[in-house]
């Protein structure tokens, strides 16, 4: 085979894995997604992706083996939150607050729909934390899905603090009771 057809051949080649390569790096594959479309739309318009993604399903069958963060406000977190979740102040994150847990250990951070979240799962990659995950469609989608949520007294509750009532709508009034 003549040189030049050898290499025009090596050349189309490499310009075929550089496309499928680059295909499949603008696609997200596999990840969580929320029971409504619409609002699976708006999450994935709000969050940037930034630390990865999981499922109300996935964190629920961590049980135990997962530390569970609300970064949210106090005035939130008290009107419901996922049972064994620690809250940590969105607006006030000090890394002191979690000076007690290991850097190694599997984490779950959650707001109302996973922006606030995802920008404390970013402070946490940063200060070394290794295995930190955002739950996609947060708290609202964790609801919609069915899942328990508990007041600041430990008793289930149907209440969820929807952040104003433009957000409300995310959350689906027959799972929870929205509260602003």
């Amino acid at each position: 085979m003549p040189y030049h057809l050898k290499l025009t051949s090596l050349l189309s080649i490499f310009y075929l894995l550089l496309f499928c390569l680059g295909c499949n790096a603008q696609v997200k594959i596999d990840r969580a997604r929320c029971q409504d479309p619409n609002f699976d739309k708006k999450v994935e318009r709000t969050i940037s992706f930034s630390v990865p993604t999981i499922s109300p399903f996935e964190l629920n069958a961590l049980g135990e083996d997962v530390i569970i963060l609300d970064t949210r406000e106090m005035e939130e977190y008290e009107i419901s939150h996922i049972p064994n979740a620690k809250f940590i102040s969105y607006k006030d994150f000090q890394a002191k607050d979690l000076s007690d847990i290991d850097k190694e250990k599997q984490l779950v951070v959650y707001c109302s729909i996973g922006y606030r979240s995802e920008k404390i799962g970013e402070k946490l990659n940063a200060l070394g934390y290794k295995n930190v995950s955002n739950l996609y469609g947060s708290i609202f989608e964790w609801v919609n899905q069915g899942y328990e949520v508990i007041d600041k007294d430990g008793n289930a509750t149907k209440k969820v603090h929807t952040y104003n009532k433009n957000w409300s709508k995310w959350l689906d009034k027959t799972k929870g009771e929205r509260v602003w």
